[in-house]
């Protein structure tokens, strides 16, 4: 599980992507209703830590 940070309203929620397919997996926001990308890379990554 991971908690991620919307780039559009800047709050952070819980996801869990299924194994493997972090790198193309997108979480829309549930507050602002944003779709944006969760990057396996870091310095694109919206991760902010591993729960």
């Amino acid at each position: 599980m991971f908690i991620v940070k919307c780039p559009g309203c800047g709050k952070e929620q819980k996801t869990q992507p299924r194994p493997g397919l972090v790198t193309s997996k997108t979480k829309r926001c549930v507050y602002c209703g944003r779709n944006f990308k969760i990057h396996g890379s870091m310095p694109k990554s919206r991760i902010v830590k591993k729960v």
